[in-house]
C-alpha cells in the first residue's frame, strides 16, 4: 500500500435506474469519490458514478439521497489483522439501503 494512503473503509453502489442526477450525493461526498457520469440513463437522467475506490462509508451519501434505492453503502470488515477486501460478496456488510 503507498504510504499515506489509507484503506477502503466502504464501497457503494449507485443504482443508475432510480438516479435522477440531482448531484446532492456528489457534494455531500466527504471523500469526494463521486462524481457525475457522462451517460444518460434509460430516463435521459446524467447519473452519479462513484469511482471504485476511496470510499469511508461513513452514509451520508445515502442519508442525502432523495431517490429510495438509488444508493447502496456497504461497509467493508477485514478479518483480525488481515487486508481490507472490497469484494462485496465476502467481507462487506450493508450499512445503509433503502
Amino acid at each position: 500500500m503507498a504510504e499515506g494512503k489509507k484503506p477502503d473503509r466502504g464501497q457503494l453502489r449507485i443504482d443508475e435506474a432510480e438516479c435522477k442526477g440531482c448531484g446532492l450525493c456528489i457534494e455531500a461526498c466527504p471523500a469526494k469519490v463521486i462524481a457525475m457520469g457522462e451517460g444518460l440513463n434509460h430516463y435521459g437522467y446524467r447519473t452519479a458514478v462513484y469511482a471504485g475506490a476511496g470510499c469511508t462509508g461513513c452514509g451520508i451519501c445515502f442519508m442525502i439521497c432523495p431517490e429510495p434505492g438509488a444508493i447502496t453503502v456497504y461497509r467493508l470488515v477485514s478479518a483480525a489483522g488481515a487486508a481490507t477486501t472490497t469484494d462485496s460478496a465476502k467481507g462487506a456488510t450493508a450499512c445503509a439501503s433503502n
